[in-house]
């Protein structure tokens, strides 16, 4: 449970990095790129874990959750451009 709720907290700083990293000006405001960071902090866990990065149960940290938000924050743009 503990490994859940650090995720999200790691998510939301990494939500905020990721914005000030990617260029440009994308769709959405603060409430989005916190759970865009949220999200990419679980997919940046889950790509460590298959990369074999992390063990079993560990969660990404800092770097890893900022890698996996600005990978969903760059999808979310493209898919956002397109609608």
């Amino acid at each position: 449970m503990m490994g859940i709720l650090g995720t999200i907290i790691i998510g939301f700083l990494a939500g905020a990095i990721a914005k000030w990293v990617t260029p440009g000006r994308g769709p959405g405001g603060f409430f989005v790129t916190v759970c865009l960071g949220i999200l990419g902090a679980f997919v940046g866990t889950f790509l460590g874990q298959g990369l074999g990065w992390y063990g079993p149960g560990q969660t990404a940290g800092l770097f890893g959750a900022i890698v996996g938000a600005v990978l969903v924050l760059v999808v979310f743009r493209a898919v956002a451009k397109k609608a």
